[in-house]
């Protein structure tokens, strides 16, 4: 195949890309898939967080608050195991398509390159739905201890069990950074942003609803349910600041 040939089959492949409307800059995030084509539903998607090597599956809500939500947590079955240690925590793990968790690596990458929002969505085993909504949320690098940012707390019915966390360093059962006296089952917990005990456990054990067989070990949102009831899903997406 001659050079001419050649550029001649890429200038066509060009134009069919161009035609179909697909766009040639990979997507970092779920807002620039929505700003691509702002028809797209909620589900499954491809992001590059760093570049065309970082491919990660992530489930995008197109839908709450006028979409184009990112999600990097999801519990909704009780299908996936959380009690897990740094490393995973770190990398991630699950399926976008039901219960996991996009990885600290990752949200990291998203969260300083782009300012970013963050909707906690929740709902009971009655069919109840609230939401937390805060303008600024961020986790530095590993470097950093994965430390939590958020702040601009906006209720949505669920009152905020997130912002005692501001300045927080990331931890899980193998890796405890934070120097407080935990009050709590701590060998119990899943991996998440703790300090004296806490208001939420996002990450702890699904248990179906109220149980204090083990005090506050479950799916807990403190300022909504309180800490004896695990909630039915409870996901945590981020979208950039327009």
């Amino acid at each position: 195949m001659s050079s001419v040939q050649l550029v001649s089959i890429v200038l066509v492949l060009l134009a069919l890309l161009l035609d179909s409307g697909m766009s040639l800059v990979l997507p970092m995030d779920c807002s620039d898939i929505y700003n691509n084509n702002n028809t797209r539903p909620s589900g499954v998607y491809t992001i590059y967080p760093i570049g065309s090597t970082s491919a990660v599956q992530v489930y995008c809500d197109m839908d709450s608050l006028d979409g184009r939500w990112t999600v990097f947590q999801r519990r909704m079955d009780g299908s996936v195991n959380f009690y897990r240690p740094w490393y995973d925590y770190k990398t991630g793990f699950g399926f976008a398509v039901g219960e996991y968790w996009l990885g600290l690596d990752t949200l990291s990458h998203l969260t300083l390159r782009k300012k970013c929002e963050l909707l906690v969505d929740m709902e009971d085993f009655d069919g109840n739905n609230v939401f937390a909504l805060y303008s600024s949320f961020s986790v530095d690098p590993e470097s950093f201890g994965f430390t939590l940012h958020v702040s601009g707390f906006t209720d949505g019915g669920a009152g905020d069990s997130l912002s005692n966390y501001n300045g927080q360093k990331f931890s899980t059962f193998d890796k405890d950074q934070d120097t407080h006296e935990y009050n709590c089952a701590r060998s119990h917990l899943g991996g998440f942003w703790y300090s004296n005990c806490h208001h939420t456990n996002p990450n702890g054990v699904y248990l179906w609803g109220a149980d204090d067989t083990i005090f506050a070990i479950g799916v807990s949102w403190f300022h909504w349910k309180g800490h004896s009831y695990s909630l039915k899903s409870i996901s945590m997406k981020i979208r950039p600041v327009q």
